[in-house]
């Protein structure tokens, strides 16, 4: 039997307040495997942001297991997430994040000079994660010269360039128009059924989530839903 990617189990999180803890996550359990396209939706406040933050290793749970590729990363030194965030993770934000005095090439060759690859290497591999994403002919471009489409393709090409197992996605088309969402959501569905990145995304909107296999929905911190996305988006539109 394969390892989940992901692997959670009683996952709690608590935020300190005035009048005692503020419990935003409960109980949630949770499991992806390898080549899985999974929508993360919830209303707003639901907990799906700071589930992904847990998932991304960039916060930890305050009681609950987390394993991701079959190791336990929950209660890990900052230090070492970071690590393991650069090996296993790849992540696009709303906010493309892109270094504005810096070439296309050299914004997706960014976390490669973080693992300690050579420089010769950075480029090579910087130049086909964006021919991947169809920018090929525009390595030596600043991020100020390209769309906000083009700009979002860079940064899933920089999320990718260190070849990880994962894929987090964080409303990646908030900032786009309809056209544009939808092309970048069909460049995740090729990277997903191509390449056989596992992608998990989280979005609201439901058009959004249809392009994933999978739903999980969040509802008040507790998992409410986790089947195929189509009867999630149904009961997701009736409310339940």
């Amino acid at each position: 039997m394969t390892t989940p990617i992901i692997f959670t189990k009683g996952i709690i999180k608590e935020f300190p307040s005035g009048t005692g803890p503020v419990r935003i996550l409960h109980d949630i359990d949770l499991e992806v495997n390898a080549g899985e396209f999974v929508a993360l939706m919830g209303p707003s406040g639901s907990g799906k942001s700071t589930l992904m933050n847990i998932l991304g290793c960039l916060d930890s749970p305050t009681a609950g297991e987390y394993l991701l590729n079959g190791e336990s990363v929950a209660y890990r030194e900052a230090d070492q997430l970071a690590i393991i965030r650069n090996k296993a993770i790849g992540f696009v934000f709303q906010g493309f994040n892109l270094l504005p005095r810096s070439t296309l090439a050299d914004n997706v060759a960014l976390p490669l000079i973080y693992a300690g690859i050579p420089s010769a290497e950075r480029q090579a591999r910087a130049a086909d994660m964006l021919a991947r994403v169809g920018l090929g002919n525009r390595l030596n471009a600043y991020p100020a010269q390209i769309s906000g489409g083009q700009q979002q393709r860079v940064a899933i090409a920089r999320a990718l360039v260190n070849r990880p197992t994962l894929l987090l996605a964080d409303e990646p088309t908030g900032n786009l128009d309809t056209k544009t969402s939808a092309e970048i959501m069909t460049l995740f569905e090729s990277l997903n059924r191509e390449d056989g990145i596992t992608v998990v995304l989280v979005t609201h909107e439901t058009d959004i989530a249809a392009h994933a296999h999978r739903m999980v929905r969040l509802v008040d911190g507790r998992k409410s839903f986790d089947g195929p996305v189509a009867e999630g988006i149904r009961q997701h539109l009736e409310g339940h």
